[in-house]
């Protein structure tokens, strides 16, 4: 088994240690953050940092790289003050890795991929059609994490669509009836499998199956 100090990892070429430091961890969400700014330019991109934040209220968040160049997703949340959330489906997911592509404020990732933008219930941020999970989400916070520059920017969930058929009776998602990808790393995408679901763990008592003690 290899083994990696600390100063061998900052002695790395730095495209070489960005894709282990960014896979090592495990497997990471995979979604297109839609969004657009007040002049009306739509923009999606791909990220792999949402996170679960609470779910009473139900929120969200996400991990946004130094401003220090334009970020114009953050731009527009800025502006507006909303954005969508859209899980990448296995069929898209060229399309969905072309939109880290670095294109000026007013040409549209849309225009430059095959995702098609889908207005729904009057939200006004573009959802990516064809995602089989969508999220409305309206700005909250943000804070600042001085150790790297980065921002961690809080959304609250106000809208949820999704198929009916991958919801479990008691609210559990199965993710892998929507066939959703997750990302490894920075460029890899990856179809999970769901192993099992196990009850919730309590002191000296035999962790049950809830998918096959049924």
């Amino acid at each position: 088994m290899n083994h990696y100090t600390l100063q061998d990892l900052t002695a790395m070429p730095s495209r070489f240690r960005a894709n282990l430091i960014n896979s090592c961890t495990g497997y990471k969400s995979c979604n297109l953050l839609g969004t657009k700014g007040k002049d009306d330019n739509t923009n999606v991109a791909i990220f792999n940092s949402i996170i679960h934040i609470g779910s009473n209220p139900p929120m969200l968040g996400f991990v946004l790289r130094p401003t220090t160049v334009p970020r114009n997703t953050y731009k527009n949340i800025k502006e507006t003050g909303f954005f969508t959330v859209n899980q990448v489906h296995k069929d898209f997911i060229k399309d969905a890795h072309h939109t880290a592509a670095k294109y000026e404020a007013d040409i549209s990732e849309f225009d430059k991929t095959r995702l098609n933008e889908a207005y729904i219930d009057d939200f006004f941020a573009p959802y990516v059609q064809n995602s089989p999970i969508q999220l409305g989400c309206k700005y909250i916070n943000e804070y600042h994490i001085k150790e790297n520059d980065t921002l961690l920017v809080i959304g609250g969930i106000e809208h949820i669509y999704m198929d009916e058929k991958i919801i479990h009776p008691d609210g559990w998602v199965q993710l892998d009836k929507a066939e959703t990808v997750s990302c490894i790393g920075l460029d890899g995408y990856a179809l999970p499998q769901v192993l099992d679901r196990f009850q919730y763990a309590k002191p000296n008592e035999e962790t049950r199956s809830l998918l096959k003690d049924q």
